[in-house]
């Protein structure tokens, strides 16, 4: 019987959620805080985590990132509301492996325990070998080799550069919002180059523990440190005649940067503890949601290093600049969620695409997976229905759609409200409300908060200070 640690502090919804999984087959031990999450752990064996966010003692984001580095074999699956989506995806670049959202569908959540399990890595495993496949792997956080071109103009332009710096041999930096698809980028950039025949090997530099980033990265000769029981090849050795993409490439610390400015000065690698130079001939590719260069001003990225990386830059697109693509992304979704369930819905009903053309999807390509993955699960009829998406999403853009309708004048007069007076109030009351959410949502971000609520920063600066929100 496979074994699930359960971390949640409302002890009534942690009672159904046991004893639904307890009724399906699997044995449960839960907690409230990730203190006692961690003693558990560290004497007893689980197959599987499930962790609410927000808990009395910390956060679930810190029991995956404690839980990735002791127990890297173990998946975790997050629980958030889906005003945390940042939380979330950040939460699976860290390698989580899914998150789910309250209130928690039985369906949903029974299905992605047994997807979870299935997917384990196994344990004849050492922790060094975990963490090698997690990092190397395309975990659920990230999309299959379906890349879409897209018809828009601003995809047009990325693919004629992807086309050009292709066949050449230049390192490529690439940017971009998280979820954008820059791991998909990056890979058409390999099978369109001279190289496609060798391998492409993806690392999150982010979920590599810092302790062992250098090992994984270049690898480690037996002895080299405490628990180096045997020499390990590292991913560079690895790609050798291939293309290693770096995602979040801001996140190695100084030592690992030296060590890499070398390997693409000199094509030659060290491993930890070891006096060979091993060469080795590969194309690098990195990416970042983070300012590299002015990184490099306050001295937490080599500048030196980030000329090496960045001959040549692209930009993945966010979805909200590319929605005529929309419609591609969603239907390649709609097939690999239905493959993935066994499902056979055949598409969105007219309800569904509006809310999609409307949504901001802060949360990008990866959030509209995920939206899709689970209506998918939820609909039992040939399309997926409003119905099925989250209802916190549906609220958030209805919100953000009246803010913006009824900015404009001349569109207040078809309100219901019996006067001018009432109308302002409410209305004002309603902008208050939703503004303070977006800023607890994203601790106070105000370009994020701006975005999220399709307005300038000087507007929302003006509507803080009239309603007493600022820190």
């Amino acid at each position: 019987m496979k074994r699930i640690l359960l971390v949640e502090d409302d002890l009534t919804y942690a009672r159904i959620v046991k004893n639904f999984l307890e009724k399906n087959g699997f044995s449960v031990d839960s907690t409230t805080k990730v203190k006692e999450a961690q003693q558990l752990l560290s004497n007893a064996k689980f197959d599987l985590i499930i962790a609410d966010f927000r808990l009395p003692d910390g956060t679930g984001m810190e029991l995956l990132q404690w839980s990735k580095s002791n127990f890297p074999q173990t998946h975790v699956i997050l629980i958030t509301h889906y005003s945390d989506i940042r939380i979330a995806i950040k939460a699976m670049k860290l390698g989580a492996f899914e998150y789910i959202t309250k209130p928690i569908n039985p369906d949903e959540l029974l299905a992605t325990v047994k997807e979870s399990l299935s997917e384990k890595l196994t344990s004849s495993l050492s922790v060094q070998e975990s963490v090698t496949q997690k990092s190397q792997s395309i975990t659920p956080a990230t999309f299959k080799n379906n890349y879409v071109v897209g018809t828009s103009m601003e995809a047009e332009k990325l693919e004629k550069h992807i086309q050009l710096v292709a066949p050449t041999d230049l390192s490529v930096l690439v940017l971009g919002e998280t979820g954008t698809g820059k791991e998909l980028i990056s890979k058409r950039i390999h099978d369109f180059s001279a190289r496609k025949n060798g391998p492409f090997i993806a690392i999150d530099c982010g979920a590599l523990p810092k302790e062992l980033a250098g090992s994984e990265l270049f690898g480690h000769v037996k002895g080299a440190f405490t628990g180096a029981l045997d020499n390990k090849t590292g991913h560079f050795e690895r790609a050798n005649g291939g293309t290693i993409f770096l995602d979040e490439v801001g996140n190695l610390n100084y030592e690992v940067q030296v060590q890499l400015l070398r390997a693409i000065q000199e094509r030659k690698i060290r491993k930890i503890g070891g006096n060979k130079e091993i060469e080795v001939d590969l194309r690098i590719i990195a990416a970042t949601n983070e300012n590299l260069f002015q990184q490099t001003g306050t001295g937490n990225f080599r500048e030196d290093l980030y000329h090496r990386l960045n001959e040549f830059t692209l930009k993945a697109i966010p979805l909200r600049d590319r929605k005529t693509d929309l419609e591609e992304f969603a239907n390649e979704f709609l097939i690999e969620s239905n493959n993935r369930l066994g499902k056979n819905v055949k598409g969105f009903s007219n309800d569904v695409w509006d809310f999609f053309l409307g949504y901001d999807w802060p949360g990008n390509l990866r959030e509209l997976r995920n939206i899709i993955k689970r209506a998918v699960l939820l609909t039992t009829g040939p399309l997926v229905e409003k119905e099925a998406l989250p209802i916190d999403i549906q609220e958030i853009n209805t919100s953000i759609n009246l803010i913006n309708d009824t900015a404009d004048p001349s569109k207040a007069s078809n309100s219901s409200i019996s006067s001018p007076t009432d109308y302002k109030s409410q209305w004002e009351e309603q902008e208050k409300n939703l503004i303070q959410k977006v800023l607890m949502d994203t601790k106070f971000n105000k370009s994020k908060t701006a975005r999220i609520l399709k307005m300038d920063r000087k507007t929302l600066y003006s509507k803080m200070d009239k309603y007493g929100l600022n820190e």
